[in-house]
């Protein structure tokens, strides 16, 4: 009587074990074997990170083993179960794999194809083609569109993390609960005594350091001790956190009219603003997407205000960045422009207000809508177009891990209606939904495209701007990822007729701009692709975003934005509409009140943490390719990562800023936290 060898391994993290009885059936060419119950006597079978062999006998050979059903009944009371991978070795020696990777609940099945990845096309015989459409079938009811907000991007249709798929759900929730590791973090940061004075101010800029008890970390330190400096506030343009907006100035808009009389004692070439201009020296940041966007007005007693300022930079003889004009609205009748040759006060107030316009724009736009919200869109419509046996979603499962899940639960609890987001920052109460509205009717896919998106502001060229490690290690990264996507398309798809051909890619690609962008006109999102180049850059769009973009703009968050002065969250004055005005007295009252910097160190520091058992681009330990070429071609491109680490560790041994967010062995592989 001929018998296959099941194994069977389950998931190590927590709660991946199972009492329940686990039964299996194999599917073949030939035949099918009995529903089989997989149980040891005397053994606790399907332990957490455990690896279980068994007999399983038929009456004839089966032939080649195509499918695996796996079904899950319950035993004393519901336990689910995950279950990473099946291998089967038949009566002839052969083993075939068969990756699962995914959460068993209920008294429900996983019917599992082996591992070979699989075009539709290639796809010949019936068993197979419906196999692929039920699995289809079954995730487009589980994972369906919401419009969260009128004008957003679509969301995934669930209110609580807990409503969740629970493939997509994080492991634990308590690790990703806003509310609890927000007061965490505030209790860590020794700053809780501060909460009980939530609407005082502070007396001076050096009371902020109280709150600085527990910081060990360099460049926070720096920046507290250098944040009133020009060249500190130029350098974040191009380091900071919210490396994306500023662009070169090729002509001065009318709204920002700087003379060549004011600024010339700042330019250092004997030349004029024209000329400056000219010659490629002079750069622009304009927070236009603020402009009539709502302040925070939901708490009673202290009012919040929100400005949209301007600011004109200048690269002088040491190629640093240097701020020489801020007007702080729109409007230039209303609103005077600061320069470096006002009142002290006068000079460091416009660029508070600079950076707390930045904040707000970083907060919302550049980290929210352009990386969470961006990578949940890809994600919906992965799972809702591409069956698990697809070489695309092989390759991008990894990079939507838990996105889905920690954006349902900041909607649940950061940027909800009385949320987190509420508390501190002055784009809450709804601002911050105004916001992304209106930046989503900017967002097109070509401004997702690291190269186009750094062209298109006039920032690529590395002799004028050599300190611009954003872009130099953001090309490296991008270079080497869509090297990976490259190899890795070129082995399922050996011609463009082969991609016009493969319907699921289609139709994730529509579903993206048809669903997820809600075919928003301005956007641009392709609706189908013909080429595999075009099929390649569209997939690097989507695994540079989830990781690279996401780590560039995330993890920097505690080191610029925890110096409150230098990055708050909100302001309790409005702008000055006159020079001469400001005092010390004026500023501190302007800033932030303790509580709610409170709210706000402890909001930088739980989102600057990486998650526990954190997983770094190039690491792919669930194996959902098992083809040799792929593997190869997984190798190649960690060794690429590995020499950009090692290029980018080199390069910050000698600066006293160094710049590592995005240093591969520092970007996880997906939008997680």
């Amino acid at each position: 009587m001929p018998s296959y060898t099941v194994t069977v391994a389950t998931g190590s993290q927590w709660f991946a074990g199972t009492d329940d009885y686990v039964y299996i059936t194999l599917v073949g060419t030939e035949g099918c074997s009995e529903r089989t119950l997989l149980d040891k006597p005397l053994y606790n079978d399907f332990e957490r990170g455990a690896v279980d062999s068994y007999n399983v006998k038929v009456d004839e050979n089966l032939g080649d083993i195509v499918l695996v059903k796996i079904e899950k009944k319950k035993y004393w009371m519901q336990d689910d179960w995950y279950c990473r991978y099946v291998t089967i070795k038949t009566p002839c020696g052969d083993y075939v794999e068969f990756p699962c990777f995914r959460w068993l609940v209920d008294d429900k099945e996983v019917v599992l194809r082996d591992g070979r990845a699989f075009l539709p096309q290639d796809d010949k015989t019936s068993i197979v083609k419906q196999h692929r459409q039920k699995e289809l079938d079954q995730r487009r009811k589980a994972y369906r569109w919401k419009e969260w907000q009128p004008g957003f991007p679509l969301s995934i249709d669930a209110n609580r993390h807990r409503d969740l798929p629970r493939d997509i759900q994080f492991d634990s929730e308590k690790g990703v609960d806003f509310i609890l590791n927000y007061s965490k973090a505030i209790e860590n940061l020794c700053v809780n005594s501060f909460m009980n004075m939530f609407q005082s101010s502070w007396s001076d800029f050096a009371d902020f350091e109280k709150i600085f008890v527990r910081i060990k970390n360099t460049i926070s330190e720096y920046v507290m001790q250098h944040w009133k400096e020009d060249f500190m506030f130029g350098y974040q343009f191009l380091n900071g956190c919210n490396p994306v907006l500023i662009r070169k100035c090729t002509e001065l808009p009318d709204k920002f009219p700087v003379t060549n009389e004011m600024v010339s004692v700042s330019l250092e070439r004997d030349l004029t603003l024209e000329q400056e201009i000219k010659a490629g020296n002079i750069f622009i940041v304009d927070y236009d997407m603020l402009d009539g966007i709502n302040a925070n007005s939901t708490d009673p007693y202290t009012q919040q205000y929100l400005a949209a300022p301007m600011c004109l930079l200048y690269r002088n003889l040491r190629n640093k960045i240097l701020p020489i004009a801020i007007q702080l609205g729109q409007d230039p009748d209303e609103n005077p422009i600061f320069l470096p040759t006002d009142g002290q006060y006068d000079w460091l107030l416009a660029k508070i207000w600079v950076r707390s316009a930045d904040f707000q724009h970083h907060q919302n736009i550049t980290h929210l809508l352009r990386t969470h919200l961006m990578t949940e869109v890809f994600g919906i419509a992965m799972f809702r177009q591409l069956p698990a046996v697809h070489p695309v979603f092989k390759l991008l499962i990894p990079h939507i891990r838990f996105t889905i899940a920690i954006n349902t639960k900041a909607r649940e609890q950061l940027i909800c209606e009385c949320g987190i987001f509420d508390k501190a920052n002055a784009t809450g109460g709804g601002g911050h939904i105004q916001l992304v509205q209106k930046a989503t009717k900017t967002l097109t896919f070509r401004s997702l495209c690291f190269p186009d998106m750094i062209k298109s502001r006039g920032m690529d060229s590395t002799e004028e701007l050599p300190t611009y490690f954003y872009r130099d290690d953001g090309y490296k990264v991008w270079e080497a990822t869509k090297s990976f996507v490259s190899d890795v398309i070129g082995i399922y798809y050996t011609s463009d007729e082969r991609v016009q051909g493969d319907e699921e890619i289609q139709a994730f690609v529509k579903d993206v701009c048809s669903f997820g962008m809600q075919d928003f006109d301005h956007c641009e999102f392709p609706k189908s692709l013909k080429t595999r180049d075009e099929l390649v850059e569209y997939l690097t769009v989507i695994i540079f975003t989830a990781s690279s973009q996401h780590a560039a703009v995330n993890f920097g968050q505690y080191d610029w934005c925890s110096w409150i002065p230098n990055a708050p969250s909100t302001m309790r004055k409005p702008p000055p509409k006159e020079k001469g005005q400001v005092d010390v007295k004026t500023i501190i009252e302007s800033l932030p009140d303790r509580g709610r910097s409170s709210w706000h160190l402890g909001a930088v520091w739980a989102l600057s943490q990486y998650q526990e058992n954190e997983l770094y681009l190039g690491m792919y330990p669930d194996e959902h390719f098992i083809e040799k070429p792929v593997k190869d071609a997984m190798g190649k491109f960690r060794k690429e990562l590995a020499e950009i680490t090692r290029s980018i560790k080199r390069r910050n041994e000698e600066k006293k800023l160094p710049y590592y967010n995005m240093s591969p062995d520092k970007i996880p592989n997906s939008v997680a936290v």
